[in-house]
């Protein structure tokens, strides 16, 4: 595997116009054109066929996570409006944990109009159903990308995730360039999302209807779930030339340890729904090389930094086979008498790349000059201008709420 830090993401950009940009989803989830990818060539159909291009027996896995009310708004006494968007939880760090603490939590949030609020605690009266109570905001020092901000209010008996819920703004795309409407309060979900924790859709998923699903279940496909919670980090744009200067964010894991048997059923094989699919499955295959050099590493030190996969390949003549990563996972979950692996990634997926546990990917088409783009260009071995040309070509819809693909290793 060649260490790809000296790609030039000026080669993987393309001209998208505004109006090829979804601003709103089809009526019909699963009415969204689907581009076919192969060796053979590629096609297109509509994404409710898709169990037509599927074989019975195979393991298809999707992100379950779902998109909070991450956008706060304070008023100043000055009349300056500030923003307050709540990027992962800091005290308590846990998500579940943190979502269901009453009083007082701190997160780590982009502050919007910064300058105008330096320093100073930020005063709202708000309503949670029949309660109403004060909260409070007040920035401390730098956290990650963002500012730690610590939340107070005065009811025992109100959790934040309420709060969120209560006085929250859904996050849409910026690219999108328009205001959340009500309509994607439900739109910018996927049918099955249920653990909270995302400031991003898992957009391929949204295609899928309940329908779909079921039809998948006929076909003799077995679905499963994993978790991973997209973080604001997947809208930044590479700035720097080469893609050594990109520093990925870090995202929340959580892969149960059924999970990993059924992945270990398939010969470590399966397709994958998104790119937070892709990056989670992919990951495992490194905690697994993390695990045969340390069987006791903390959940800390199952993280996958950025550049593994390239210094790994360099670094070892005899790689582990995905069924012997997926089995050191297995095993220490065991040991551990975990039911659930948690842990984080901020694993790079660029050209030269080499696929462990995806086989086929469903995704939506990325913007220009990003890392996922690099990842798609990485599974398909460079061809992805064809791909992009074609969809430009044959009116796709593109981006968050645009059409989809399926591309086959």
């Amino acid at each position: 595997m060649q260490d790809p830090r000296h790609i030039h993401i000026k080669d993987f950009s393309y001209n998208l116009p505004d109006e090829r940009i979804a601003k709103h989803p089809l009526e019909k989830r699963d009415e969204a054109k689907l581009l076919l990818y192969n060796q053979e060539g590629i096609g297109e159909d509509v994404f409710r066929n898709l169990t037509n291009y599927l074989q019975p027996g195979q393991l298809i896995v999707f992100n379950n996570t779902k998109v909070i009310y991450a956008r706060l708004h304070f008023r100043k006494a000055t009349g300056a409006l500030i923003e307050v968007f709540c990027l992962e939880p800091h005290t308590p760090s846990d998500y579940q944990v943190n979502f269901s603490t009453t009083r007082r939590v701190t997160w780590t949030c982009l502050i919007g109009n910064m300058k105008k609020w330096k320093e100073g605690r930020l005063e709202q009266e708000i309503k949670v159903g029949d309660k109403l109570l004060t909260l409070t905001a007040e920035r401390g020092g730098v956290s990650g990308t963002g500012f730690e901000v610590t939340f107070d209010w005065n009811d025992d008996t109100v959790a934040f995730s309420e709060i969120l819920d209560a006085i929250g703004e859904l996050p849409i795309p910026p690219y999108l360039n328009r205001d959340t409407e009500q309509r994607d309060l439900e739109e910018y979900q996927t049918v099955y999302s249920k653990i909270k924790g995302s400031v991003a859709a898992p957009t391929a998923g949204l295609h899928f209807t309940d329908e779909l699903l079921s039809q998948l279940d006929a076909h003799g496909i077995e679905r499963d779930e994993i978790t991973l919670h997209v973080g604001a980090g997947t809208f930044k744009p590479v700035k720097s030339e080469e893609i050594e200067g990109h520093t990925m964010h870090s995202e929340w894991i959580a892969v149960a340890r059924t999970s990993i048997e059924k992945l270990i059923a398939h010969g470590g094989q399966c397709i994958a729904v998104g790119t937070t699919s892709v990056r989670t499955l992919e990951s495992l295959y490194y905690i697994g090389v993390i695990l045969q050099q340390n069987p006791n590493a903390t959940e800390e030190e199952l993280r996958v930094p950025q550049w593994m996969p390239y210094e790994y390949a360099v670094q070892t003549a005899e790689p582990l086979t995905t069924l012997q990563a997926l089995q050191n996972i297995l095993d220490y979950l065991e040991r551990n008498n975990l039911p659930t692996l948690h842990t984080s990634t901020q694993i790079m997926i660029a050209p030269s790349y080499e696929y462990h546990v995806v086989r086929t990917m469903i995704t939506n088409f990325h913007q220009p000059q990003s890392t996922l783009l690099l990842l798609v260009s990485a599974f398909v071995k460079g061809d992805w201008q064809r791909i992009y040309n074609y969809a430009l070509e044959h009116d796709f819809r593109f981006l968050s709420y645009g059409d989809g693909c399926l591309l086959n290793f």
